[in-house]
């Protein structure tokens, strides 16, 4: 076979690996949202204890990130002083254990497809606390885009059948602090040159997490646990349930490294779509047609939006390229005049 056919080969191999780590990263994600609706409501495994799950996955990822980081050395730590880690680790984990306990708490309270819909919201979050910190330039164009999702979730809202006011305020809780931790990474982290893969992340930020999240729960949930002694705690359900929620980390660390961060944002919309088919084929939940219509409004914002950030993106880099070309003539051309110096000199 030719080079031309060898090649072909190649990019078949790159597509139908590309295909498969989104089909993984799509089952995964999919698979712990609807296994931690399943544990947490009422109607179904009937284990209404958000914090406690949550302190459940964070201990299982520390563990399991302790084993690779440490012993396999599957992955290298960071380099990390005490200094940062009080200053950039902590607060990043507090706001991460803060958020994760409310979206969890949102399962019981709310269903996944509207859950979904909600969660069309983080752009407008990041946006508004990116241009708060100033880490994002104010535009008008853009804040109108950003209204015009914040239109579509309310008219989703409008049209949910079991709108329930506080899981509605305990996902946008978790929306807010989930925002605020991504602004964070940028200030704290990335601007100092530290930056995590989902493997060190979980190594560094979950037992931190598990520290905060042990707080509130020995207030919240401890004394209910202990007054329900019929309960057993079933290995197998909140075992794999947490391997679940590790494999998701690390199909995240497969999806960005091998592909992009941009065709992870286009899996999440897929994805969204496909919880919210689930949700009211196999659930049972209730989809309106108001929802549908609100959350096509919001979809479209977010997809312009992601469109956007992907043109701005191609800008910088063209804008860079040339000082990189500037740059490498300059080097070349000093380079000559020190090998012109060195003959004139031998």
């Amino acid at each position: 076979m030719g080079k031309g056919g060898a090649l072909s080969e190649g990019v078949l191999k790159n597509i139908i690996l590309s295909y498969t780590y989104v089909a993984i990263w799509i089952f995964l994600s999919f698979t712990v949202i609807v296994y931690n609706k399943f544990i947490l409501d009422r109607k179904m495994y009937n284990w209404p204890f958000p914090i406690s799950l949550t302190m459940i996955h964070m201990g299982f990822c520390s563990s399991l990130a302790y084993i690779l980081v440490t012993i396999l050395q599957v992955v290298e730590p960071v380099q990390m002083t005490r200094d940062v880690y009080l200053k950039s680790v902590v607060p990043i984990g507090l706001l991460y254990s803060i958020s994760l306990w409310l979206s969890n708490s949102a399962y019981i309270y709310l269903s996944v497809s509207f859950i979904q819909m909600l969660k069309a919201l983080m752009p407008v979050a990041v946006y508004s606390i990116g241009v708060l910190f100033k880490k994002e330039p104010f535009k008008s164009q853009t804040m109108s885009n950003m209204l015009s999702i914040s239109f579509g979730v309310a008219i989703a809202a409008y049209g949910e059948a079991k709108f329930n006011a506080w899981g509605v305020m305990l996902q946008l809780g978790a929306v807010v602090f989930e925002a605020t931790r991504l602004v964070l990474i940028q200030i704290l982290m990335t601007s100092k040159g530290i930056t995590f893969n989902p493997i060190t992340s979980l190594y560094y930020v979950a037992p931190c997490c598990l520290v905060f999240l042990s707080v509130p729960w020995m207030v919240v949930e401890l004394p209910v646990l202990r007054e329900t002694s019929s309960f057993q705690f079933d290995f197998v359900v909140f075992g794999t349930n947490s391997f679940c929620a590790f494999a998701l980390n690390l199909a995240v660390f497969l999806l960005v490294g091998k592909t992009s961060a941009l065709t992870m944002n286009v899996a999440g919309v897929v994805k969204d779509w496909l919880l919210i088919a689930f949700s009211w084929s196999v659930i049972k939940n209730t989809v309106t047609l108001i929802n549908l219509f609100g959350y096509g409004i919001a979809f479209l914002g977010v997809a312009y939006y992601n469109h956007a950030k992907l043109q701005a993106l191609k800008a910088k880099d063209a804008e860079n390229k040339p000082v990189e070309e500037v740059g490498k003539l300059l080097e070349e051309s000093r380079e000559l005049d020190g090998s012109r110096k060195n003959e004139s000199s031998g």
